[in-house]
């Protein structure tokens, strides 16, 4: 009776059409599927899934349980365990060099090395600047000269700060020659 009462009170689902069994031969014919089926309903929403966010690699324990020692006769399970370890280490490292490539950090940014690197570039830069401290005088790194090409070694007080040349031998074929925009005439 129970099962009579309950037939009476649910509607009679509506019987579905039989549809003919069809196995997609191609890519292309499941895809052609798969939108006829969302088209019969249209009024249905289409999940959407969620962009995937970026895979990163798990980040080092802070505290490592299973040391392993320097000890010899190490079980053959141990050297499966330190592979594994080592490869997800690996793994991390490259990681982080990804990283590293794809945003490089900013000289702005508050981290002590990058910006100790930034500020030693700012040092080398005006340091090596030929305005400041010969002007006119200041040649090029790289000369000419007959015997083979020459090299700046340091700036010297009775030279008014210019460079020094010294000849390299071991150059001498070479033609890599140069000359700083701000200096006008080659010395020779």
């Amino acid at each position: 009776m129970a099962s009579s009462a309950a037939s009476a009170v649910r509607p009679p689902r509506p019987k579905k059409e039989p549809q003919a069994l069809i196995i997609p031969k191609n890519a292309a014919e499941e895809q052609k599927l798969k939108l006829e089926r969302l088209m019969k309903n249209p009024d249905k929403t289409v999940p959407i899934p969620e962009k995937m966010s970026e895979w990163a690699p798990r980040p080092p324990p802070e505290f490592v349980r299973d040391v392993m020692g320097s000890s010899a006769g190490a079980g053959s399970g141990e050297f499966h365990v330190y592979r594994h370890l080592r490869r997800r280490e690996y793994q991390r490292q490259d990681y982080m060099d990804a990283m590293a490539e794809k945003d490089p950090v900013s000289p702005k940014s508050s981290h002590p090395v990058a910006l100790r690197r930034h500020l030693g570039q700012r040092r080398r830069r005006k340091r090596r600047s030929p305005a400041s401290s010969c002007g006119d005088d200041c040649r090029s790194q790289w000369l000419p000269a007959a015997q083979g090409l020459r090299k700046p070694s340091t700036r010297s007080k009775e030279n008014g700060g210019c460079l020094n040349l010294v000849s390299i031998p071991s150059l001498a074929g070479h033609n890599q020659v140069g000359s700083h925009p701000d200096c006008p005439r080659p010395r020779q």
